[in-house]
């Protein structure tokens, strides 16, 4: 009997490992916000980065990056670091068609979760048809999924650009 307690004991002090819906949580919701964004409809945009999606999504690092970015606000407004949405990566984009989330196998105490999706599909030519990827690397602190960095795939060839580095530059001045 001691040892089963000894045992429970040593199973629960053990960090949660989250299942694949807890994982995809809080990019679901970034993109469910995004999508309401970039719907057409008059709704108000949503600010992924606002306070309490801010502190309730992002992991404390990227959070750390995102207020240092945030001193040196893209327009005189100052409401963003960023001259665009990042998620799109564009100033503008259609509504967003063939949205997939995709979790992809644990590294190193991080799990990326792949987006896919068509942002210009009201568009004609080939842009309609090209698909977007976005990358989300996740961590958890706390037993609790967070979005550590956002991986924006360049408009040129395909690369993937980091925001925690974007928001560094930033943050320098650059």
């Amino acid at each position: 009997m001691r040892k089963i307690a000894l045992l429970l004991l040593a199973v629960a002090g053990l960090p949660a490992v989250c299942n694949g819906a807890e994982i995809t949580a809080p990019v679901q919701e970034i993109m469910d916000a995004t999508v309401k964004n970039w719907s057409g409809n008059d709704t108000g945009w949503i600010d992924i980065f606002a306070p309490p999606t801010l502190d309730k999504l992002y992991s404390k690092d990227f959070v750390a990056k995102y207020l240092e970015a945030l001193k040196h606000p893209a327009m005189e407004e100052g409401i963003s670091p960023f001259d665009h949405d990042v998620i799109v990566n564009a100033q503008d984009a259609c509504p967003l068609q063939d949205l997939t989330l995709t979790p992809q196998g644990a590294a190193e105490g991080r799990q990326e979760i792949v987006v896919r999706f068509r942002k210009m599909a009201c568009g004609i030519g080939p842009e309609a048809q090209t698909i977007s990827t976005v990358r989300f690397e996740m961590v958890t602190d706390g037993g609790k999924p967070l979005i550590d960095d956002i991986m924006m795939e360049s408009a040129g060839p395909k690369e993937l650009r980091s925001l925690k580095a974007e928001m560094v530059t930033i943050a320098k001045g650059g």
